[in-house]
């Protein structure tokens, strides 16, 4: 149970520094929302937000860096 309690802090700590990088990305970056590939579907009542463009971005981003991170520390 205590490895549980563990497990459940971590989650928590890596959610917290996920959020604030986000805080942080979005001062820098502010147009990181508005990329053109980004759509916006709004209705009388309804509106729609897929950011593809962002996402696409940071997922390349996020593979640059971690394959650099794995070739740097691997044995």
């Amino acid at each position: 149970m205590e490895a549980f309690g563990r497990v459940l802090i971590l989650i928590g700590l890596a959610i917290a520094f996920c959020g604030l990088v986000i805080l942080i990305f979005s001062r820098i970056f502010p147009t990181l929302g508005n990329l053109p590939g980004d759509l916006r579907f709004e209705g009388k009542d309804f509106q729609v937000y897929f950011p593809l463009a962002t996402m696409i971005l940071i997922s390349l981003i996020a593979t640059i860096v971690l394959n650099i991170l794995i070739r740097i520390f691997r044995p």
